[in-house]
């Protein structure tokens, strides 16, 4: 299994992942011209060795319409409808990454009379047109590069109370931020990693100065993307991750957390601006990753009063509730009753949380625990298109052997659809 494991104990945010993915391509050159030949407009990206605590990497910049991108040109302001509003940008920014911050709402055509011209903004709408409608990029890469801004609109959206399709994101702002997320969305299927795992992520600490006021570390944005990711802060003070950044990991990662057992055949570093006590970077390393081992907890209970009826439920909704696997076993209890054996396995941290669901779904009044080391293939799903619809693959690998399997769901369909049996079903969507 081909595994991206980002380490962002340094924070993320687009160009630093766009450096980090770049370094592992066979032709970062060929890369970059590919990105700035799309036409995103006014836009050009290039990239240049940087050196952060001794270690040598990539540091990326944007440039819109030749001039590096400034702070206030990637804000959004929210003010009233038809509203004229004065106002001056306090740039004493503690951010790692001038061109992205927490934004707030501005509505259309707001003349900025501290920079004596209008700045234009785009809606959803807007970056959706120039994505699908202007960018030579395959579909794939245009659905990630639009559900990573949808990540980006709904947190805004929920910060600033205001519906989706009145954000609004400045101009500038927005061509340097569809760069980044083109540019690691792009990189990203190159790379066609099956999995990506991501570490923890260093949000930074402290606060921020905005135009209008003073906000936390982390961007109430940011933090809004990174819930249930796990994230720290530390001793350095400043924004490290942004809304890009953890908008873009949240798309992308299948799971935050240590980085796994793989053979690493590829590193490459991404560097921010700024120099910190530590290096300030994103490391991406590529490699593979077969078999796979962890410890598992087997919970078990015998049930004896419980109809075959709420056993199933209590069986599929302990598997919904994130349960490994969950099975049953008919057995001969005391007094020669017939009964039902239990069996749940799920992960160590899991434990509590599927007593409680055990105790709550069936009738049984005592659990027992074993602890066991579970040993899987490496898995993925793909779709494979079909003369009859799309069919989902399971592609299981690890330890010298690899076996693919069709998804039992799609190949019913197939049958029902078609009047066939099932065996006819997998015979068609075989057919290439």
């Amino acid at each position: 299994m081909k595994t991206l494991y980002l380490d962002c104990g340094m924070g993320a945010a687009g160009d630093m992942l766009t450096a980090a993915l770049a370094e592992l391509l066979p032709d970062p050159d060929a890369f970059f011209a590919k990105l700035n030949a799309l036409g995103i407009p006014g836009v050009e990206v290039s990239r240049e060795p940087s050196v952060k605590c001794g270690i040598t990497g990539t540091h990326v910049t944007v440039k819109i319409g030749g001039e590096e991108e400034d702070a206030s040109d990637a804000d959004l302001h929210e003010h009233e409808h038809h509203h004229d509003h004065e106002h001056g940008h306090d740039h004493d920014h503690e951010h790692d990454h001038e061109h992205e911050h927490d934004h707030e709402h501005e509505h259309e055509h707001e003349h900025d009379h501290e920079h004596g011209h209008h700045h234009h903004h785009s809606g959803v709408h807007d970056i959706e047109h120039i994505v699908r409608d202007h960018l030579d990029l395959p579909e794939k890469v245009k659905d990630d590069v639009l559900a990573v801004f949808g990540l980006i609109a709904e947190a805004e959206s929920h910060v600033h109370g205001v519906p989706v399709d009145e954000i609004h994101f400045h101009e500038v702002g927005t061509m340097d931020a569809v760069a980044d997320v083109t540019a690691v969305c792009l990189a990203m299927a190159q790379l066609a990693p099956d999995e990506v795992v991501v570490s923890p992520v260093h949000v930074g600490s402290g606060h921020v100065h905005c135009a209008h006021g003073i906000l936390p570390v982390p961007a109430p944005a940011t933090a809004y993307i990174l819930r249930d990711v796990p994230i720290y802060g530390g001793a350095i003070r400043g924004e490290l991750c942004t809304p890009t950044g953890a908008a873009l990991l949240r798309h992308f990662a299948a799971r935050f957390g240590d980085m796994p057992v793989m053979r690493t055949e590829k590193i490459g570093y991404g560097m921010g601006k700024k120099d910190f006590e530590a290096a300030n970077c994103v490391r991406a390393m590529l490699g593979e990753r077969e078999e796979q081992s962890a410890d598992a907890v087997l919970l078990a209970c015998n049930l004896d009063d419980m109809t075959p009826e709420a056993i199933g439920f209590a069986t599929e909704t302990l598997l919904a509730e994130g349960a490994l696997d969950v099975w049953t076993t008919p057995i001969g209890m005391k007094k020669s009753r017939p009964g039902t054996l239990l069996s749940v396995l799920c992960r160590p941290e899991d434990r509590e949380a599927t007593v409680r669901r055990i105790f709550r779904h069936t009738a049984t009044i005592g659990i027992r625990e074993n602890t066991c080391r579970r040993y899987t293939l490496a898995r993925r799903e793909e779709v494979r298109d079909t003369p009859s619809g799309p069919v989902r693959q399971k592609i299981s690998a690890g330890y010298g052997v690899a076996r693919v399997k069709d998804e039992y769901e799609d190949l019913a369909r197939i049958a029902r659809e078609e009047g066939i049996s099932l065996a006819e079903a997998k015979e068609k969507a075989s057919e290439r």
